[in-house]
């Protein structure tokens, strides 16, 4: 008998490219409601409580709200949102992080999805942290550019309004400069760092696509941590990664205009790793994703298919 899910929330930008990107699958049986019962809460209960995984696509409270229902039973969870990224009792989704996190995954009857902004971060310094190549009280700052889905229906609306002719800017739009981002604790935790992190994220006038950008100085980085030791270090922690991709490494950098492009990624559960060296001593550590890919949806069915048994990389494009 195929494994069942049920996507609560699939209308949303996440659900609706997970439900696409599960479109045709015949290894599991997708459950769905008619529109007319979407929102009705008994009806959605009884889908989930149904379901062999229900994946969670809702805001905070909702996705909080809908555990609640679910203590006691036989359903999976799998929280898309950023409720549960750092709650006790729930295993972190990035399959990547340490070698012992897929037995995690697939051992768990709850996991949290990881957010778009720290999949880049927590890739890119988790092993300069457990290689002592960043001492874990370093300072770090890291800037983002996003395409305007990763707001959901109200970004996507507010940057595709012909009015507003957001589209037509030719700058970036830094946006959360007065609070600290919901994702910033997820980044500090799972990066390993003592320090909450100084993150700047943006908004482009492009749909999807990522570019996590995080400048190590010279003076936070530990003695010895030349730029060929950073990128060893990484590059040695993902081989053999099927969505990891390590660009080559080269001691004099070469980029253009085009070098380094958000939307290289887009439609594909891959992620690309870059450590550029600086002579002065310092590095920049660059990750390309795309928001809704590894970021999101990409993320949420690799998380899937290993909590089901299946092949991790089914339905997904590296």
């Amino acid at each position: 008998m195929r494994p069942s899910v049920f996507i609560d929330g699939h209308v949303g930008t996440t659900g609706l490219r997970i439900r696409e990107w599960l479109a045709g699958r015949d290894d599991l049986a997708l459950l769905t409601l008619p529109d007319a019962q979407r929102k009705d809460a008994g009806a959605r209960r009884e889908q989930l409580l149904a379901a062999d995984v229900a994946v969670l696509c809702l805001p905070d409270d909702a996705a909080r709200e809908v555990t609640s229902w679910c203590e006691g039973s036989r359903v999976q969870l799998l929280d898309a949102s950023t409720a549960h990224r750092v709650a006790d009792g729930w295993s972190y989704g990035l399959p990547e992080l340490a070698p012992s996190q897929r037995a995690a995954i697939r051992a768990a009857k709850r996991v949290s999805n990881p957010g778009c902004w720290p999949t880049g971060f927590v890739l890119l310094l988790r092993p300069l942290v457990d290689a002592g190549l960043v001492p874990r009280e370093a300072p770090i700052t890291c800037h983002g550019l996003s395409g305007y889905s990763g707001g959901g229906h109200p970004l996507i609306a507010k940057w595709e309004d012909p009015a507003a002719k957001l589209r037509e800017l030719v700058y970036e739009a830094p946006y959360a400069l007065d609070r600290v981002h919901k994702h910033v604790p997820e980044m500090q935790r799972f990066a390993r760092l003592a320090r909450e992190p100084q993150f700047v994220p943006a908004v482009g006038p492009f749909r999807c696509g990522m570019r996590v950008q995080v400048p190590l100085h010279a003076e936070v980085l530990a003695r010895g941590a030349t730029g060929k030791a950073i990128w060893e270090a990484i590059a040695e922690r993902y081989r053999g990664e099927p969505f990891v991709r390590v660009a080559p490494y080269a001691e004099a950098v070469a980029v253009s205009e085009r070098s380094l492009d958000p939307q290289a990624c887009n439609d594909t559960n891959r992620i690309e790793l870059h450590v550029l060296p600086h002579p002065s001593g310092h590095a920049l550590l660059v990750a390309i994703l795309d928001n809704l890919g590894k970021g999101a949806a990409g993320a949420a069915i690799q998380n899937l298919n290993l909590m089901l048994g299946l092949d991790e990389a089914a339905g997904l494009r590296a």
